[in-house]
């Protein structure tokens, strides 16, 4: 057996040494007394659809909300570094196929009871019960019988995550996943209460029954209004969070959000306009935080029969007619990156690929555009008729008729439906759409994060779209174990989608929040996750 890098001297002294430099800024400010507990008050910029594990949505703003409710093997220090979490350390094996987790033993859930192995090994049973439909299924199909299990295939092996005693967990994987630890971070691979399960089933996640293991626990959720969640003090780490609790309110509504933040309402606001950045830059430049982020921004381009967006054609001439520099700086206003792909630059081991036509002059690009709607049997007496649906923030609305805009010229009638981010992403999911608005920020630094969403039994892939040759090198990647072959497969997945046109790219993203200066703890990260048991309030805030 093999000690698990992450098990760092250095890391332990990042989780260890938090507290400390945090106390040392305390003083500097004025000393100790001057720390206060507070409750923070965050603006998120969506409802999540459930605080089960396993019925989540996949939005961005669960990670918010469920990141500090629950907590599992691994988790993030504040500047998105991986280190342990429920579990104490853990063993690999030789092979790089079995992880053995040792679970912390001070390790409690909100109601007093330990999280023991069990919770966890319930949970990802939970995540493979097809029952369930848990978007984040596929993330962790390196584990042995995941896949099998999730669709129901007949004798499907056992699945690779066992109790070997109450305090030690197992988990068997296909094939050595060098970055399998990083999964073990994301919120749907957290514990869950085994014993409220026996006793409620679904249930459990009501307010008068739920217990987290997180730094905090809910106390009330009012739709459309905010949850309310106070401070665990069975927290293995109780002792050194400071906050008295979080509220989460969710925000959709960006100048809401910006006038609630200078009224003090609210003390982090995670979105904001980007058509705003200069004025904060000029108004609040303290409380403005820009930072490069792995994500992506794009419309799914649905390909089920009876769209015209299933014809190939439609799709490239789409794609060609975008002017993306024009999204980049007029409507985001320099503050995002035109993508000409859909795997974001900056990615590990990875080169960037490029969809085909997009390198060629605008005008030859909107020639070749017309001749390929004609094609398909679009013209003056028979336009190509469109339906976009987009998440209601300004900035989507912004773009959305930029698109139907730059798709005018070639006679497409694109009729524009908003909708609040559930019930966007719901219809996205339920496939009523032609052009649906998407965008995917990176659970870990890999680029099977983002082309994974693209395979054909992905949750996540709105748009339907199906390519044997795409699935086949994506399953020749996963089983892959040398970084250079594993490299080119995923790259030649990544050609084929561009070329098969699959989705319309439209820029690589940032984070942009909106944080109060006094706010201490607070780092700028690559996957802008921002766990709220590292951040405090200093007094008269």
């Amino acid at each position: 057996m093999r000690k698990q890098p992450h098990q760092s001297a250095r890391r332990r002294f990042v989780r260890l040494g938090l507290p400390l430099l945090m106390a040392a800024s305390l003083i500097a400010s004025g000393g100790v007394a001057t720390a206060q507990a507070a409750t923070l008050s965050i603006g998120i910029q969506g409802e999540p659809a459930s605080l089960d594990t396993a019925r989540i949505g996949g939005t961005t703003w669960e990670n918010d909300v469920l990141g500090d409710l629950f907590e599992g093997l691994v988790t993030l220090d504040p500047a998105g570094e991986y280190i342990p979490g429920a579990a104490s350390g853990w063993d690999v094996s030789d092979d790089g196929t079995v992880y053995t987790f040792e679970l912390r033993d001070d390790a409690n859930w909100s109601d007093g009871e330990p999280v023991v192995a069990r919770d966890f090994v319930l949970a990802f049973q939970r995540l493979f019960d097809p029952a369930n439909g848990a978007v984040y299924a596929s993330l962790f199909y390196p584990i042995r019988g995941a896949e099998a299990h999730t669709k129901s295939e007949q004798d499907a092996p056992e699945l690779g995550v066992e109790s070997v005693d109450a305090k030690t967990l197992k988990i068997t994987l296909n094939q050595p996943t060098p970055y399998f630890p990083t999964l073990l971070a994301h919120i749907a691979a957290s514990p869950v209460p085994s014993h409220l399960i026996e006793r409620f089933g679904n249930d459990w996640t009501q307010m008068d029954h739920i217990a987290t293991n997180g730094a905090f626990t809910p106390t009330s959720w009012t739709s459309h209004d905010h949850i309310a969640a106070r401070k665990n003090p069975e927290f293995h780490d109780a002792d050194d969070v400071v906050l008295d609790g979080v509220d989460y309110y969710p925000v959709e509504d960006r100048s809401a959000g910006l006038q609630r933040f200078r009224a003090g309402g609210l003390d982090i606001v995670r979105d904001f306009s980007p058509d705003r950045y200069q004025w904060l830059q000029e108004n609040l430049p303290d409380a403005v935080h820009l930072a490069p982020q792995l994500a992506n921004y794009y419309f799914a381009l649905n390909q089920r029969d009876g769209h015209p967006t299933a014809d190939k054609r439609v799709r490239e001439a789409l794609n060609l007619a975008i002017r993306r520099d024009v999204i980049a700086d007029k409507i985001m206003g320099g503050v995002v990156s035109p993508a000409s792909g859909f795997v974001p630059g900056g990615v590990s081991h990875y080169d960037a690929q490029t969809m085909p036509g997009l390198a060629r002059p605008m005008d030859e690009r909107i020639a070749e555009a017309r001749s390929l709607l004609e094609d398909a049997g679009y013209g003056p007496g028979h336009p190509l008729k469109l339906t976009l649906r987009y998440s209601t923030t300004e900035a989507n609305k912004r773009i959305a008729v930029a698109l139907a805009a730059m798709w005018q010229p070639l006679g497409v009638e694109t009729q524009l439906i908003n909708a609040e981010g559930a019930v966007h992403y719901a219809e996205l999911a339920n496939g009523n759409f032609d052009v649906g608005r998407g965008s995917w920020v990176a659970d870990f630094d890999d680029a099977s994060n983002f082309l994974g969403i693209l395979q054909s039994d992905s949750p996540k892939n709105y748009g339907g779209y199906r390519s044997p040759a795409f699935d086949e090198l994506m399953a020749k990647a996963s089983r892959e174990t040398d970084e250079d072959a594993r490299q080119q497969l995923l790259q030649q997945a990544e050609r084929q989608a561009l070329s098969d046109y699959a989705v319309a790219p439209i820029y690589v993203d940032v984070s942009r929040n909106l944080v109060n200066p006094k706010l201490d703890g607070w780092e700028d990260n690559a996957l802008n996750r921002h766990l709220s048991r590292w951040l405090s309030l200093p007094q008269g805030n």
